[in-house]
């Protein structure tokens, strides 16, 4: 029996079902599409893969809650979602679980059809009461990231079993309807006797290609393919997922992995230290082309890896003190010295993008910006951001004395050979945290480097459990974190930067970033009417993230460095989002 409709919900013409829908415009696959262009639809079934992960190991086979460390994998091969993203656009879904999607042209709700073939993997039929059990526990119970995401549907309405809607209320949140397609389908009637954030090593029921066929507890896990998998044929799914087991092994050293890799123990590594690119991928096996190495190029979005300084501490909650460290890092020497010149530094939260900042703002990002500019760093109007540089005729001597400008602007002065506060003689000093001991070749020298200006940058290295759980309570003075971006930015520019994350523990607003312009800039790019206004209103966001210095910015490569044994194959299409393991296959 259908639900009653409620006051908003109701809408002067039903739209039609569509198969797939575009954040903006039209997707790009037709109805009934076979496959997506960059795969190998022939691709044939079977073998092992075999990957590694460097970390201490996992307890929890639940990656939706803060508590404890999730098995790699989980996420990518257990659960299927309502909608199936493609890489080869900025941001179109297709129906997965859903058959077809309808909503209305002001995307104020979203009405998912079910298909009828849709098994969770013991057999059972995903409904439409499950994708609400999904949506309801995720937001109320599992990482506050769901809450954050979906914090715009109003209401949810189980209207029969294959069919569910969402209301959005008074919003003009575009890419909703998208990102609820992301949902991961939960199966109500394996958690309805569970405490949902306490399964912990209980292999649980999925709905994706695979399911947990074998662990070692904290040292390794494997997963099968699904032969009846429900979806293998559909469009989405063709030619991916294609090895008949998956086998993640830890390691606790990166060094370790990479021997292992060279020894035939695993099959698969995607390489993110310059050095061992440049010296490690050599020998009879790579010269025979037993083991290959490439480095495929790829147009995402870089995002911004950096030190991210924690403003939560009052050491830290003056732009200029962060700006004045940004000066003791010498990007230029390190790409020389350690990175064989291989990387190229970040200057944009959107680095290697159109939604990048650029110059000075002008046109329609300056109009936008207008409307705070009393409330922002007259830079933001003045100055082109750039981080700074040794590149010039003073080189790093140069960098040491702007910063020592800035700090004694800040309120800081020398006294016995320490940078201190001359309000309450406190020593500047913070903690770098890590958990990636070939960091700490980077870091040293920055430590020695702000030794010259009094101030005193200890490092502790600590393994992977210890740094996320530090990492989830904002336990730290200044880390390394990489903030990723996707080519559409939206709901989750709130879990980043928005004051109502600041303090939420396990959040990715891990600078801890609380002001009212970036909040509104936050909400004007969710609900940006069409592509070329969400440029604008992303660039601007930009800018003023820049300019408020809540990071020293490291560096980037728009390029995947992978390795792998010949037996792997790859399809000859990359698609824009770069290199995705789950479209190879092997042929031996």
């Amino acid at each position: 029996m259908a639900a009653t409709t409620l006051p908003w919900q109701a809408h002067a013409q039903d739209p039609e079902p569509v198969h797939g829908i575009a954040m903006h415009g039209e997707p790009q696959y037709s109805q009934d599409f076979a496959h997506f262009d960059y795969v190998n639809p022939d691709a044939p079934k079977g073998g092992t893969l075999r990957m590694a992960v460097v970390a201490n190991g996992y307890d929890s086979f639940n990656p939706f809650v803060t508590r404890g460390v999730a098995a790699a994998g989980l996420n990518s091969y257990l659960y299927d979602t309502l909608l199936e993203s493609s890489d080869d656009e900025p941001f179109s879904a297709y129906g997965l679980i859903a058959e077809s999607l309808e909503t209305p042209e002001d995307r104020s709700y979203v009405i998912f059809n079910l298909r009828e073939e849709a098994r969770f993997q013991d057999g059972e039929p995903i409904t439409a009461e499950d994708v609400k059990f999904s949506f309801e526990i995720l937001t109320t119970e599992g990482h506050p990231f769901f809450r954050n995401y979906y914090s715009d549907v109003r209401e949810v309405t189980v209207e029969d079993d294959r069919r569910i809607r969402f209301d959005f209320g008074d919003t003009s949140n575009q890419e909703l309807p998208l990102i609820l397609g992301q949902l991961p389908v939960l199966p109500s009637h394996y958690w309805e006797d569970r405490e949902f954030g306490r399964n912990g090593l209980t292999v649980p029921v999925g709905s994706g290609p695979y399911r947990v066929e074998d662990f070692d507890a904290g040292r390794s896990i494997t997963y099968g393919r699904v032969e009846d998998y429900w979806a293998e044929d559909l469009g989405v799914r063709k030619g991916r997922f294609n090895f008949d087991e998956i086998r993640y092994d830890y390691y606790s050293d990166d060094t370790v992995a990479l021997e292992s890799f060279r020894a035939g123990n695993f099959d698969f590594h995607v390489e993110s230290s310059a050095k061992n690119w440049a010296t490690s991928y050599t020998g009879d096996k790579f010269d025979s082309g037993t083991i290959k190495t490439e480095a495929i190029e790829h147009e995402r979005p870089a995002g911004m890896q950096a030190f991210a300084f924690n403003t939560r501490k009052d050491k830290f909650s003056d732009p200029a003190v962060r700006k004045a460290l940004a000066y003791g890092f010498d990007f230029e020497w390190a790409n020389k010295n350690l990175f064989y010149d291989q990387y190229t530094r970040t200057k944009s939260y959107f680095e290697n993008s159109e939604l990048a900042s650029t110059g000075l703002p002008e046109g329609r990002e300056l109009e936008i910006l207008e409307q705070f500019r009393d409330d922002l760093p007259d830079a933001v109007f003045d100055e082109e951001y750039q981080p700074p540089s040794t590149d010039g005729k003073e080189g790093l001597r140069g960098n040491l004395r702007k910063a020592m400008n800035e700090l004694k602007a800040a309120g800081y002065e020398i006294r016995d050979g320490k940078m201190v506060n001359t309000e309450n003689g406190e020593p500047l000093e913070f903690e770098m945290l890590l958990h990636q001991k070939t960091f700490e070749r980077v870091v040293l020298p920055f430590r020695n480097n702000l030794r010259k200006l009094g101030i005193d940058m200890s490092v502790r290295l600590v393994d992977t459990n210890q740094y996320i759980q530090r990492v989830r309570e904002f336990d730290f003075d200044v880390t390394v974190q990489g903030l990723g971006q996707s080519d559409s930015p939206g709901n989750e520019q709130r879990e980043y930067w928005h004051s109502s994350t600041a303090d939420a523990k396990g959040s990715r607003n891990y600078m801890g970033v609380q002001d009212p312009v970036i909040d509104k800039l936050v909400e004007m790019v969710i609900q940006a009417p069409g592509r070329e206004e969400l440029v604008h209103r992303v660039r601007a966001l930009d800018r003023v993230l820049l300019h408020h210095h809540y990071v020293v910015p490291n560096w980037y490569m728009p390029k995947d460095r992978v390795a792998y044994w010949a037996f792997l194959k790859r399809p000859d299409a990359v698609p824009k989002n770069g290199v995705d393991i789950d479209n190879w296959w092997i042929e031996r």
